[in-house]
């Protein structure tokens, strides 16, 4: 068998129509459903599971116990039961790419995207639960550099990537198999966006979108509100003094609240301009200040936020305004889960809503 496939615990032996492997596989559930449900009831928290995997991961998504993670040497990894067990869904010959993003639609149904430098960034997608895959395009461009993605509904998406001929690299489908790139906005010198989380842009409704960039020229968001037609823009007053430094992630709420946060990724122990937020839909931003670099946020609702990044995670119960840091661990990116380097995965439990 390969080690890629999934490891079964124990002798699988015939008892009464089930199997050992089965009834210790369910006792590991529910034990793990009592432990968890323990922890959601007593505060934020990170509950590490193991992944089968030593990679560099930058991205997960999921729907209930079914959950996909990615990274580095053509990783993709999905569980159905949790995170008890895990098996290698990659795409054949891609030990190459740096997997950096993928959009979750449904148990059977995932964009997968890669970013790096020329044809390296592309996309793929999966209507099988990852027993196969079609590439659906592959950049052109050889100083290309796609970022991030987001996606409105199952057909309707964006991809954001750094600038090529002065303009920021925009490309979306209208009905997930087909991309166009179309004219993106202006990038000042020295501007770009990062692929730290595949956080880097934010959909919301049908057409309502943002990004943010950085670099020396950068600490910007952008914003549209036609599905990448037209943009508008505006400045934050997060860090932006080398080109490892500016916006990794955004999270709205609502078309007006939200919060970005980032920092130098270099520097991931320095709190100077790893944060703001807006209440007017990202035309003026209000600094704030997190412990550290953060390279992904995510919201539960208009209250609740986990923003986290290499050098620990933050929990903010009013909406990004203040926070407290929690534990010890820090991960690239999270929604519902963790991902971190080196294989590291971890549930993420927040207090039960009041």
């Amino acid at each position: 068998m390969s080690p890629n496939n999934v490891a079964e615990t124990g002798t699988t032996l015939a008892t009464g129509g089930l199997s050992i492997t089965l009834v210790l596989t369910t006792m590991m559930i529910v034990w793990r459903y009592l432990f968890l449900v323990g922890l959601a009831a007593a505060a934020q928290s990170w509950a590490p599971i193991t992944s089968g995997t030593a990679a560099n991961l930058r991205a997960v998504g999921g729907k209930g116990q079914t959950i996909w993670i990615s990274g580095d040497k053509g990783t993709v990894r999905k569980t159905t039961d949790g995170g008890i067990t895990w098996r290698d869904v990659a795409p054949r010959g891609t030990a190459d790419v740096d997997f950096r993003d993928l959009e979750v639609i449904d148990e059977r149904t995932a964009f997968l995207m890669g970013s790096g430098e020329g044809p390296k960034s592309r996309i793929y997608k999966t209507t099988d639960g990852g027993a196969s895959w079609l590439l659906l395009t592959t950049n052109l461009e050889p100083n290309g550099f796609w970022d991030c993605m987001g996606f409105w509904d199952a057909t309707h998406g964006i991809i954001v990537g750094d600038p090529v001929d002065g303009r920021f690299t925009i490309l979306t489908t209208g009905d997930g198999a087909t991309w166009q790139k179309i004219k993106g906005p202006a990038a000042n010198k020295n501007e770009g966006a990062f692929a730290a989380s595949g956080t880097c842009v934010f959909t919301r409704g049908t057409r309502e979108a943002w990004f943010g960039s950085g670099g020396l020229g950068g600490a910007r968001v952008f914003h549209s509100e036609d599905a990448g037609q037209t943009w508008s823009v505006s400045r934050t007053q997060m860090r932006h003094d080398s080109a490892s430094a500016g916006i990794f992630s955004l999270a709205f709420f609502d078309a007006l609240h939200g919060v970005v946060v980032g920092g130098d990724y270099m520097k991931p122990d320095e709190s100077a301009g790893t944060l703001a937020t807006t209440e007017d839909g990202g035309r003026t931003w209000n600094a704030g200040v997190l412990p550290g670099y953060r390279s992904a946020i995510s919201c539960r609702d208009a209250e609740t936020c986990i923003a986290t990044g290499p050098s620990g995670s933050d929990f903010s119960s009013d909406g990004g305004k203040t926070w407290k840091k929690f534990g010890e661990e820090g991960y690239n990116s999270l929604a519902g889960f963790g991902v971190g380097n080196a294989g590291r995965v971890a549930i993420l439990m927040l207090p039960a809503r009041q």
